[in-house]
């Protein structure tokens, strides 16, 4: 075994070689790290906006401007920075109950959170479980990255506030029944004057009750005053509903006995004026021929009045005896 020496030209060649290795893996790693990061700062400096989106980017942390839909460069390695915001989809925040699985049948649930959120006071002093939600869409992208730290969260507490405000103004019959459309324009128009004072950068477009009730130990009574008013308007109904038969058909029987008086009242004026016409007219024939008028009269009325007898027998003022050969029934009648 020969011993070792530094010195020797073995060994200087040999570290000459490794030396030269090194340096030619050196390079290597250089120049895969110089090729990675040309790929990552190619790769970084490519983005893509949305149709639903808009982009907000940012230089060192200052805004410079916004990216419409589309394909887009930045300046990689973190000195430009984008956030895209949905600015065209329309949001939405769930107030005493929160959707867990969404489709044709939906899965909900009601933590203590969601249940606290519910739970309000009417005008009244009753107690009512209010489930609603807020769509709004996003007007602004930088009031809303910049301007809070969680505009969600914002959000959330002023629609709460809104929604109590609103229902403690109103009686607990109005907001199970009659008020749910006037409790929801008149939240959404609070909600909107709220988030314009604290410029939130948000359009709130709808708020809409979803479910409303009573506590749970509340139900049955509810219920059971529930189908009382439902019996009341029931028998109301029907008592219109005959009223509507009775009271017209009445109505029209008293117009037809009107008419009808008035019908025959006319008739007897009439009357009563041609006979009195017809009389004036006899009495001045009359006074103009005396006999000859009395005789016609006479003839007249007797052609009625004989005209209506069924056996008649004529006698002269001569006839004797007449009654016993007449042979009349008893009674009078022939």
């Amino acid at each position: 075994m020969s011993s070792f020496d530094p010195f020797s030209d073995a060994y200087r060649r040999q570290a000459s070689d490794l030396k030269k290795a090194v340096q030619r893996h050196r390079r290597r790693l250089i120049n895969l790290a110089i090729i990675g990061l040309v790929l990552f700062g190619a790769w970084s400096s490519y983005y893509q906006v949305e149709p639903e989106e808009l982009g907000v980017v940012l230089r060192f942390g200052r805004h410079i401007g916004n990216s419409e839909p589309g394909p887009h460069f930045k300046i990689p390695f973190g000195v430009d920075r984008v956030t895209k915001v949905p600015v065209g989809r329309q949001l939405q925040q769930e107030f005493g109950f929160r959707t867990t699985m969404g489709g044709v049948r939906s899965d909900f649930e009601r933590d203590s959170r969601a249940t606290d959120e519910a739970t309000m006071l009417t005008g009244d002093r009753n107690v009512a479980i209010v489930e609603w939600i807020v769509q709004y869409r996003i007007a602004s992208p930088e009031k809303y990255l910049f301007k809070f730290r969680s505009v969600e969260k914002t959000l959330r507490l002023m629609a709460e506030a809104t929604m109590r405000s609103v229902v403690g103004d109103h009686s607990i019959d109005e907001v199970l029944t009659t008020g749910r459309e006037s409790i929801e324009q008149l939240a959404r128009t609070k909600l909107i004057e709220l988030s314009e004072f604290y410029d939130t950068g948000l359009s709130i477009e709808l708020v809409n009750l979803k479910n409303v009730n009573v506590p749970p130990p509340v139900q049955p009574a509810l219920r059971e005053v529930e189908e009382a008013k439902q019996e009341r308007e029931r028998m109301i109904n029907e008592a219109w509903s005959e009223y509507n038969k009775v009271i017209p058909r009445a109505t029209g029987l008293a117009e037809q006995a009107k008419e009808n008086a008035r019908g025959y009242a006319v008739e007897r004026v009439n009357r009563a004026k041609g006979d009195a016409e017809l009389f004036s007219a006899l009495v001045a024939e009359y006074r103009k021929a005396t006999t000859v008028t009395r005789t016609r009269l006479y003839l007249e009325s007797m052609t009625r009045v004989l005209g209506k007898a069924k056996h008649k027998v004529l006698v002269d003022a001569k006839t004797q005896g007449l009654v016993p050969l007449l042979n009349l029934p008893q009674g009078g009648k022939p």
